[in-house]
Protein backbone atom coordinates (compact mmCIF):
# COMPACT_ATOMS: atom_id res chain seq x y z
CA UNK A 1 0.00 0.00 0.00
CA UNK A 2 2.49 2.92 0.67
CA UNK A 3 4.68 1.73 -2.61
CA UNK A 4 1.28 1.82 -4.20
CA UNK A 5 0.64 5.01 -2.54
CA UNK A 6 3.80 6.59 -3.41
CA UNK A 7 3.46 5.75 -7.06
CA UNK A 8 0.22 7.79 -7.48
CA UNK A 9 2.03 10.37 -5.71
CA UNK A 10 4.94 10.32 -8.09
CA UNK A 11 2.19 10.31 -10.75
CA UNK A 12 -0.06 13.13 -9.98
CA UNK A 13 3.12 15.56 -9.11
CA UNK A 14 4.39 14.86 -12.92
CA UNK A 15 1.30 15.52 -14.29
CA UNK A 16 1.12 19.19 -12.44
CA UNK A 17 4.72 19.61 -13.39
CA UNK A 18 3.55 19.23 -16.86
CA UNK A 19 0.72 22.17 -16.44
CA UNK A 20 3.32 23.90 -14.36
CA UNK A 21 2.74 27.16 -16.97
CA UNK A 22 -1.21 26.90 -17.01
CA UNK A 23 -2.02 26.73 -13.20
CA UNK A 24 0.45 29.46 -12.97
CA UNK A 25 -1.01 31.85 -15.19
CA UNK A 26 -4.34 31.29 -13.73
CA UNK A 27 -2.74 31.65 -10.89
CA UNK A 28 -1.80 35.35 -11.79
CA UNK A 29 -4.95 36.00 -13.30
CA UNK A 30 -6.71 35.37 -9.86
CA UNK A 31 -4.48 37.39 -8.00
CA UNK A 32 -4.92 40.34 -10.44
CA UNK A 33 -9.02 39.98 -10.30
CA UNK A 34 -8.59 39.60 -6.55
CA UNK A 35 -6.30 42.84 -6.43
CA UNK A 36 -8.92 44.72 -8.28
CA UNK A 37 -12.13 43.56 -6.72
CA UNK A 38 -10.82 44.23 -3.15
CA UNK A 39 -9.33 47.82 -4.64
CA UNK A 40 -13.14 48.44 -6.43
CA UNK A 41 -15.27 47.40 -3.26
CA UNK A 42 -12.66 49.65 -0.86
CA UNK A 43 -13.48 52.67 -3.49
CA UNK A 44 -17.46 51.70 -3.29
CA UNK A 45 -17.97 51.48 0.34
CA UNK A 46 -15.63 54.72 1.53
CA UNK A 47 -16.39 56.96 -1.46
CA UNK A 48 -13.30 57.28 -2.90
CA UNK A 49 -12.61 59.06 -6.18
CA UNK A 50 -11.24 58.73 -9.77
CA UNK A 51 -8.08 60.40 -9.73
CA UNK A 52 -6.59 62.25 -13.13
CA UNK A 53 -3.46 60.88 -13.36
CA UNK A 54 -1.12 62.71 -16.11
CA UNK A 55 2.46 63.90 -17.29
CA UNK A 56 2.27 67.58 -15.45
CA UNK A 57 3.76 68.59 -12.76
CA UNK A 58 0.22 69.44 -10.66
CA UNK A 59 -0.18 67.93 -7.56
CA UNK A 60 -4.16 69.21 -6.29
CA UNK A 61 -5.81 66.99 -3.94
CA UNK A 62 -9.72 68.36 -2.37
CA UNK A 63 -10.50 66.66 0.90
CA UNK A 64 -7.88 63.98 1.15
CA UNK A 65 -8.16 61.74 3.62
CA UNK A 66 -5.79 59.09 5.25
CA UNK A 67 -7.23 55.43 4.45
CA UNK A 68 -5.83 54.02 7.39
CA UNK A 69 -6.90 56.97 9.80
CA UNK A 70 -9.98 57.27 8.70
CA UNK A 71 -11.31 53.57 8.45
CA UNK A 72 -9.99 53.72 12.42
CA UNK A 73 -11.75 57.01 13.69
CA UNK A 74 -14.62 56.76 11.03
CA UNK A 75 -15.34 58.17 8.29
CA UNK A 76 -18.00 61.11 10.20
CA UNK A 77 -15.43 62.03 12.62
CA UNK A 78 -12.06 62.38 9.77
CA UNK A 79 -11.09 65.70 9.19
CA UNK A 80 -10.33 66.29 5.43
CA UNK A 81 -8.01 68.20 4.25
CA UNK A 82 -6.86 69.71 0.45
CA UNK A 83 -3.24 70.15 -0.99
CA UNK A 84 -1.97 72.07 -3.89
CA UNK A 85 1.52 71.59 -5.35
CA UNK A 86 1.68 73.39 -8.66
CA UNK A 87 5.42 72.41 -9.14
CA UNK A 88 6.32 75.96 -9.77
CA UNK A 89 4.46 78.82 -7.21
CA UNK A 90 4.23 76.46 -4.55
CA UNK A 91 6.54 73.57 -4.36
CA UNK A 92 7.03 73.15 -0.98
CA UNK A 93 4.28 73.26 1.83
CA UNK A 94 6.11 74.43 5.46
CA UNK A 95 4.03 72.88 7.55
CA UNK A 96 3.84 74.22 11.43
CA UNK A 97 1.82 73.22 14.76
CA UNK A 98 1.75 71.72 17.90
CA UNK A 99 2.26 68.11 18.12
CA UNK A 100 -0.63 66.12 17.46
CA UNK A 101 -2.25 68.73 15.93
CA UNK A 102 -2.36 66.31 12.43
CA UNK A 103 1.13 67.24 10.47
CA UNK A 104 2.46 64.07 9.97
CA UNK A 105 -1.26 62.03 9.19
CA UNK A 106 -1.60 64.87 7.03
CA UNK A 107 1.68 64.63 5.03
CA UNK A 108 1.49 60.46 5.21
CA UNK A 109 -2.47 60.91 3.66
CA UNK A 110 -0.36 63.18 0.67
CA UNK A 111 2.14 60.61 -0.07
CA UNK A 112 -0.58 57.34 0.32
CA UNK A 113 -2.58 59.12 -2.25
CA UNK A 114 -0.16 59.54 -4.81
CA UNK A 115 0.88 55.87 -4.59
CA UNK A 116 -2.99 54.92 -4.83
CA UNK A 117 -3.73 56.66 -8.04
CA UNK A 118 -0.50 55.92 -9.87
CA UNK A 119 -1.22 52.22 -8.87
CA UNK A 120 -4.32 52.54 -10.63
CA UNK A 121 -6.60 53.07 -7.93
CA UNK A 122 -9.08 55.32 -7.06
CA UNK A 123 -8.51 57.41 -3.82
CA UNK A 124 -9.44 58.97 -0.83
CA UNK A 125 -10.13 62.58 -1.83
CA UNK A 126 -13.23 64.04 -3.44
CA UNK A 127 -11.44 65.07 -6.09
CA UNK A 128 -7.59 64.68 -7.08
CA UNK A 129 -5.16 65.36 -9.94
CA UNK A 130 -1.98 63.60 -10.00
CA UNK A 131 1.11 64.69 -11.58
CA UNK A 132 2.97 61.58 -12.30
CA UNK A 133 6.10 61.37 -9.52
CA UNK A 134 9.20 59.69 -10.19
CA UNK A 135 10.16 58.41 -6.75
CA UNK A 136 8.43 59.16 -3.35
CA UNK A 137 11.15 60.00 -0.51
CA UNK A 138 10.43 60.26 3.50
CA UNK A 139 11.75 61.33 6.36
CA UNK A 140 9.51 60.96 9.26
CA UNK A 141 9.53 59.44 12.57
CA UNK A 142 12.76 59.23 15.40
CA UNK A 143 14.54 56.02 15.61
CA UNK A 144 18.03 54.88 16.59
CA UNK A 145 19.80 51.89 15.35
CA UNK A 146 21.70 49.81 18.01
CA UNK A 147 23.14 47.40 15.80
CA UNK A 148 25.10 49.79 13.50
CA UNK A 149 26.00 51.92 16.41
CA UNK A 150 24.06 54.85 15.30
CA UNK A 151 21.98 57.27 17.04
CA UNK A 152 18.86 58.97 16.31
CA UNK A 153 20.47 61.75 15.13
CA UNK A 154 23.09 59.60 12.83
CA UNK A 155 19.89 57.98 11.36
CA UNK A 156 17.90 61.26 10.23
CA UNK A 157 21.03 62.67 8.97
CA UNK A 158 21.72 59.35 7.09
CA UNK A 159 18.39 59.15 5.23
CA UNK A 160 17.97 63.20 4.54
CA UNK A 161 21.32 62.55 3.21
CA UNK A 162 20.14 59.79 0.70
CA UNK A 163 16.91 62.19 -0.15
CA UNK A 164 19.39 65.21 -1.39
CA UNK A 165 21.20 63.21 -3.25
CA UNK A 166 18.62 60.63 -4.96
CA UNK A 167 15.71 63.26 -5.46
CA UNK A 168 14.88 64.66 -8.75
CA UNK A 169 12.36 67.96 -10.21
CA UNK A 170 9.38 64.98 -10.52
CA UNK A 171 9.84 63.68 -7.12
CA UNK A 172 7.67 64.07 -3.95
CA UNK A 173 9.66 64.37 -0.50
CA UNK A 174 8.04 64.10 2.95
CA UNK A 175 10.12 65.81 5.58
CA UNK A 176 8.76 65.35 9.30
CA UNK A 177 11.09 67.31 11.80
CA UNK A 178 14.20 67.51 10.04
CA UNK A 179 16.93 68.23 13.02
CA UNK A 180 15.34 67.72 15.52
CA UNK A 181 17.84 65.35 17.19
CA UNK A 182 20.66 67.58 17.48
CA UNK A 183 20.79 71.54 19.31
CA UNK A 184 18.42 74.18 18.63
CA UNK A 185 20.72 76.11 16.52
CA UNK A 186 21.73 73.10 14.88
CA UNK A 187 18.77 71.88 13.70
CA UNK A 188 17.07 75.30 12.41
CA UNK A 189 20.15 75.47 10.38
CA UNK A 190 19.95 72.06 8.92
CA UNK A 191 16.43 72.05 8.16
CA UNK A 192 16.49 75.57 6.49
CA UNK A 193 19.65 74.49 4.78
CA UNK A 194 17.34 71.47 3.41
CA UNK A 195 15.12 73.17 2.19
CA UNK A 196 17.23 75.73 0.70
CA UNK A 197 18.50 73.50 -0.71
CA UNK A 198 14.99 71.18 -2.54
CA UNK A 199 13.66 75.20 -3.22
CA UNK A 200 17.11 76.41 -5.55
CA UNK A 201 18.29 73.42 -6.75
CA UNK A 202 18.54 72.84 -10.34
CA UNK A 203 16.80 68.98 -11.07
CA UNK A 204 16.66 68.40 -6.90
CA UNK A 205 13.00 71.24 -6.80
CA UNK A 206 10.66 68.44 -5.73
CA UNK A 207 7.56 69.22 -4.48
CA UNK A 208 7.87 68.87 -1.33
CA UNK A 209 5.50 68.83 2.11
CA UNK A 210 7.69 70.04 4.96
CA UNK A 211 6.27 69.54 8.71
CA UNK A 212 8.11 71.38 11.46
CA UNK A 213 8.26 73.31 14.69
CA UNK A 214 10.73 75.59 13.88
CA UNK A 215 8.92 79.10 13.29
CA UNK A 216 11.85 80.45 11.53
CA UNK A 217 11.50 78.19 8.67
CA UNK A 218 8.13 80.37 7.56
CA UNK A 219 11.00 83.13 6.46
CA UNK A 220 11.19 81.33 3.55
CA UNK A 221 7.79 81.81 1.85
CA UNK A 222 9.20 85.62 1.81
CA UNK A 223 12.88 84.84 0.18
CA UNK A 224 12.57 82.03 -2.33
CA UNK A 225 9.85 81.20 -4.71
CA UNK A 226 8.09 77.74 -4.40
CA UNK A 227 7.81 78.09 -0.34
CA UNK A 228 4.36 78.44 1.08
CA UNK A 229 3.34 78.39 4.40
CA UNK A 230 0.89 76.55 6.06
CA UNK A 231 -0.55 75.63 9.84
CA UNK A 232 -2.40 73.00 11.39
CA UNK A 233 -4.88 75.10 13.24
CA UNK A 234 -6.35 74.90 16.81
CA UNK A 235 -8.42 76.96 18.95
CA UNK A 236 -7.58 78.15 22.47
CA UNK A 237 -10.58 77.74 24.83
CA UNK A 238 -10.67 78.10 28.56
CA UNK A 239 -6.71 77.43 28.70
CA UNK A 240 -6.98 74.48 26.65
CA UNK A 241 -5.89 73.81 23.48
CA UNK A 242 -8.12 72.53 20.83
CA UNK A 243 -7.03 70.45 17.47
CA UNK A 244 -8.97 71.07 14.44
CA UNK A 245 -6.68 68.96 12.39
CA UNK A 246 -7.42 71.15 9.60
CA UNK A 247 -4.57 72.88 7.47
CA UNK A 248 -4.88 76.03 6.51
CA UNK A 249 -2.31 78.77 4.84
CA UNK A 250 -0.10 80.88 6.96
CA UNK A 251 2.60 79.81 9.41
CA UNK A 252 1.80 79.13 13.02
CA UNK A 253 2.18 81.87 16.11
CA UNK A 254 2.76 79.59 18.61
CA UNK A 255 3.69 75.58 19.27
CA UNK A 256 1.52 75.37 22.59
CA UNK A 257 4.11 72.48 23.72
CA UNK A 258 3.51 73.28 27.20
CA UNK A 259 -0.22 72.74 26.85
CA UNK A 260 0.50 69.16 24.91
CA UNK A 261 2.75 68.44 28.08
CA UNK A 262 -0.17 69.51 30.17
CA UNK A 263 -2.35 67.20 28.17
CA UNK A 264 -0.10 64.31 28.31
CA UNK A 265 0.11 64.43 32.31
CA UNK A 266 2.87 66.30 33.67
CA UNK A 267 2.97 67.74 37.09
CA UNK A 268 1.06 70.98 38.03
CA UNK A 269 4.71 72.76 39.57
CA UNK A 270 7.06 71.13 36.54
CA UNK A 271 3.86 73.16 33.38
CA UNK A 272 4.17 76.34 35.96
CA UNK A 273 8.04 76.50 35.96
CA UNK A 274 8.14 75.62 32.06
CA UNK A 275 5.51 78.43 31.43
CA UNK A 276 8.08 80.96 33.98
CA UNK A 277 11.39 79.40 31.84
CA UNK A 278 9.24 79.95 28.47
CA UNK A 279 8.27 83.69 29.11
CA UNK A 280 11.74 84.33 29.92
CA UNK A 281 13.50 83.18 27.37
CA UNK A 282 11.10 84.96 24.55
CA UNK A 283 11.74 87.98 26.36
CA UNK A 284 15.71 87.08 25.68
CA UNK A 285 14.89 86.14 22.57
CA UNK A 286 13.00 89.79 21.01
CA UNK A 287 16.12 91.21 22.17
CA UNK A 288 18.23 88.63 20.56
CA UNK A 289 16.17 87.79 17.27
CA UNK A 290 17.79 88.19 13.96
CA UNK A 291 17.03 87.11 10.57
CA UNK A 292 18.21 84.60 8.68
CA UNK A 293 19.91 85.44 5.23
CA UNK A 294 20.26 82.86 1.84
CA UNK A 295 23.52 83.16 1.02
CA UNK A 296 25.45 81.24 -2.14
CA UNK A 297 26.14 77.37 -1.27
CA UNK A 298 29.50 76.41 -0.93
CA UNK A 299 31.24 74.46 -4.42
CA UNK A 300 32.50 71.72 -4.14
CA UNK A 301 35.83 71.96 -4.54
CA UNK A 302 36.21 74.56 -1.53
CA UNK A 303 34.27 72.40 1.00
CA UNK A 304 36.93 70.57 1.78
CA UNK A 305 38.62 73.44 3.58
CA UNK A 306 35.65 73.52 6.11
CA UNK A 307 36.96 70.38 7.72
Amino acid sequence: MEKLETELFQVLRLRVAQESDKIQRVASAIALIDVLQSLAETARLQGYYRPTVDESRLLTIVEGRHPVVESVVGKETFIPNDTLLDGNQERMMLITGPNMAGKSTYIRQVALIVILAQMGSFVPAKKAHVGIVDKIFTRIGASDDLARGQSTFMVEMSETAHILNNATSRSLVILDEIGRGTSTYDGVSIAWSVAEYLLTTEGKQAKTLFATHYWELTSLEKTLEGAVNYHAAVREWNEEIVFLHKILKGGADRSYGIHVARLAGLPFPVLTRAQEILSQLEQGGKKEKTVLKREAFIPKEKQLLLF
